[in-house]
């Protein structure tokens, strides 16, 4: 099959047959790995487009196999969690996972979401880079880099970084960012954009409160201030 490949780490051999299944009616070819273990090895054996990660493994959790991929890998991870475990998505989202679907779900949502990720991946059609002083964003090689030396973005921190850059000095509000960011609707009380910004700050180097790139606006969201700190003392405007 010549369609993105997905591997799928969960120890529920039943679903991931089922989800193989299923997810081979929209064109992915599916391989899974019902160990922690198994699934690093497939990993770099060969890179799959996107893995979908369950947060309970034996072994090994998922928080710490989302970890360990980030060490080596840009990969899209989609995180599979309990229903109702706020602090278990946050941690996982400040791990690198780019989304995450609650258990029990709706297959054809975990669709939406897979799609939704690796939509975010694709090249824009308006340019293939953008700078700003030090900070150069390029998605012909889907990287960036400050100072020369290349940043290990996720791909929803790319997309977010790129987002933020386009629209230089714009407020952008969180829905704004999260339509751009996710391609569906998160839970309204979600703080995934905040964690995601949060990655983000901490990968630029960047301090909140005397910000150099991204400055937070109360209430609202947030607006890319270019490559210089700005005075004043507190991010918050």
């Amino acid at each position: 099959m010549s369609g993105p490949h997905i591997l799928v780490i969960d120890d529920d051999e039943g679903l991931t047959e089922l989800l193989a299944e299923f997810l081979a009616r929209f064109g992915f070819a599916v391989r899974a790995a019902a160990h922690p273990e198994e699934g690093l090895r497939a990993l770099r054996a060969d890179p799959p487009d996107l893995v979908v990660l369950d947060l309970m493994l034996p072994g090994m959790d998922g928080l710490t196999v989302c970890r360990k991929i980030r060490e080596f890998s840009r990969v899209p991870i989609v995180m599979l969690t309990a229903r109702g475990d706020v602090m278990d998505r946050i941690l996982g989202l400040e791990l690198g996972a780019d989304d995450y679907l609650p258990k029990p779900f709706e297959p054809r949502e975990l669709v939406a979401r897979i799609q939704a990720v690796l939509r975010r991946g694709a090249l824009p059609e308006a340019e293939e880079s953008l700078r700003v002083g030090a900070l150069e964003v390029s998605w012909a090689t889907g990287s960036a880099s400050l100072d020369g030396r290349p940043l290990p973005l996720t791909t929803a921190e790319l997309t977010l970084l790129g987002l933020l850059v386009r629209n230089r000095g714009r407020i952008l509000t969180r829905e704004r960012i999260l339509d751009e960011t996710r391609g569906v609707d998160w839970e309204a009380y979600d703080r995934s954009i905040d964690v995601l910004v949060s990655r983000l700050r901490q990968k630029l180097g960047d301090d909140a409160r005397r910000p150099r790139f991204i400055r937070t606006v109360r209430g609202t969201g947030y607006r890319f201030i270019g490559g210089a700190p700005e005075d004043g003392g507190a991010g918050d405007e």
